[in-house]
């Protein structure tokens, strides 16, 4: 899975175009990406609701029970998610973030006969069912489990950007809109997913050779590795790809994007350098 031209590139990806997106993000890129839950019946009836010019709402994906993923704008666009938000000192989060709707039914009610009911009355067998407090709260109640492979997919996209933008911040809708919102809910484990992604070293093709942040000179790691003009795929190559074990002196750092020195300056990915 990656991203090309601000979409999501896959087997399992559908495009599916709404209407309900703005204009561009702040420097046409995203640094945070927004978990959300659907609260709806199904990944498609998700979709039509987010493509529906009458509702005004829209995400940037959303993510089936199964793991398939339909793309409804370009990760360069705004998508209208998050609505009144703010985090750390920054409001108005629609223009600095991916938003990802997952399917998944929310908050359930016992029906009083050993199973759950959602707000739109489909009723739920107790191993779909996790009883949790959520993190704005005091009190469990009971939530829809989301599926391992519909994790999966969560893991597999947010790993994509993080390789493709400078994403500083993955965080859920409870968050950034805490008095109106509890999506993703405790069912997600979106504690886990920040750590997949900025806890590890992310060296996958190195992974006993840590790459120090503080470095001023690296290794290139993989095979070939393209350099850009800017922090992020979407800006145009500024030459040929640099070759496994090309040394670069490193002079400027944004996000998982390094500036190098080569024959040319340019960006690259930080995760395809190696120290030396």
């Amino acid at each position: 899975m990656e991203v090309n031209n601000h979409r999501l590139v896959a087997d399992n990806v559908e495009w599916r175009e709404s209407p309900n997106q703005g204009g561009k993000l702040v420097k046409s890129r995203p640094d945070s990406i927004i978990i959300h839950y659907t609260a709806g019946s199904s990944a498609e009836s998700s979709v039509r609701s987010l493509s529906n010019p009458a509702q005004k709402v829209s995400a940037h994906l959303v993510v089936g029970q199964k793991g398939e993923i339909y793309q409804l704008v370009p990760f360069d666009t705004v998508a209208w998610h998050a609505g009144r938000s703010s985090w750390k000192g920054r409001s108005g989060y629609n223009q600095y973030s991916v938003g990802i709707e997952i399917d998944n039914a929310g908050i359930l009610t016992p029906n009083g006969s050993g199973k759950y009911l959602s707000w739109f009355n489909r009723v739920y067998e107790p191993d779909e069912v996790l009883q949790a407090t959520h993190r704005n709260e005091t009190t469990a109640r009971y939530w829809h489990r989301y599926p391992e492979k519909q994790i999966e997919a969560v893991f597999s996209i947010c790993n994509a950007l993080y390789d493709a933008y400078p994403i500083r911040e993955v965080l859920g809708h409870e968050e950034i809109s805490p008095s109106r919102k509890t999506d993703p809910g405790p069912a997600f484990p979106l504690d886990r997913l920040r750590s997949v992604l900025f806890d590890s070293d992310r060296q996958e093709n190195n992974p006993d050779d840590e790459f120090p942040p503080n470095a001023k000179a690296a290794s290139v790691a993989a095979p070939l590795l393209n350099i850009r003009r800017g922090p992020d795929v979407s800006f145009d190559q500024v030459a040929a790809p640099l070759k496994q074990g090309d040394r670069v002196e490193i002079v400027d750092r944004e996000g998982n994007w390094s500036k190098v020195r080569y024959t040319t300056e340019g960006w690259v990915s930080t995760r395809y350098l190696s120290k030396v």
